[in-house]
């Protein structure tokens, strides 16, 4: 059986995942709110406003403090001559093979989020599928797409 890849993204992507989730929590407050407008017009027992609310709540702290740290945990990837390892999952662990010679292309991506915590995600493309390797540093990042880039360029002028 292959090792498990050795390469861990940054550690501040549980920052990035945990602000993202804290966004996310506000639309999930905002339905709740609808929910409690709602209940004022039609007779809603006391219990399913309790319900609505505790799961929320439960999601939103599960969303914040417990997945991102689970994620990162899981979250590895190691780039070989002929091939890209990425293993990820929270529950199930993902464990993907992109060769070097189906890359077409390799691209960095930085949102506001990001961008501010100096990460930068790892686009890798193939004729069929998007791979991503996220929340790098954005030095290494860019050192990671060269090099894919320059495996890929001598992967196809192998065949």
């Amino acid at each position: 059986m292959r090792p498990e890849p050795r390469q861990r993204i940054d550690r501040k992507a549980l920052s990035v995942w945990r602000i993202s989730a804290g966004l996310n929590a506000l639309f999930y407050l905002a339905m709740l709110g609808a929910f409690w407008f709602v209940q004022r017009f039609f007779d809603i027992p006391w219990w399913v406003i309790a319900l609505a609310i505790s799961l929320v709540v439960v999601m939103i702290i599960m969303s914040i403090f417990i997945v991102p740290a689970m994620q990162w945990k899981r979250w590895r990837f190691e780039v070989h001559e002929h091939e890209i390892d990425i293993q990820r999952g929270i529950f199930i662990k993902k464990r993907t093979l992109v060769p070097m010679v189906r890359v077409q292309h390799v691209d960095t991506k930085q949102g506001p989020i990001l961008q501010r915590y100096h990460l930068s995600t790892v686009i890798i493309s193939t004729a069929a599928t998007v791979h991503e390797i996220p929340a790098l540093d954005a030095e290494q990042a860019d050192q990671l797409r060269d090099y894919i880039s320059k495996l890929a360029r001598v992967s196809e002028d192998d065949v």
